[in-house]
């Protein structure tokens, strides 16, 4: 499985952000077991979801300090990359 994501340094704390379907954010079972999915991909570090609404507004779940900080980041800062989940 490809997904897009990110690996960012901010503040001397080192996380992850993971684009998903809203209807994972929706649901905070599912999101939790999401970022469980993905934490062999990020051992050791926080990792954030991230989904966009139809009008591409982004919205994050996971720690509250990260999901915080990148609400207030343009999304188009970021450097998305492609990983592979196998």
């Amino acid at each position: 499985m490809k997904f897009q994501g990110a690996v960012i340094k901010e503040q001397g704390v080192t996380f992850a952000v993971v684009v998903v379907k809203k209807h994972i954010l929706d649901n905070k079972t599912e999101a939790d077991k999401t970022i469980r999915m993905f934490q062999p991909i990020f051992p050791g570090i926080p990792i954030v979801l991230m989904a966009q609404d139809f009008r591409g507004v982004p919205t994050y779940y996971g720690r509250r300090d990260i999901s915080q900080f990148m609400a207030s980041i343009p999304i188009q800062c970021v450097s998305w990359k492609e990983y592979t989940l196998s």
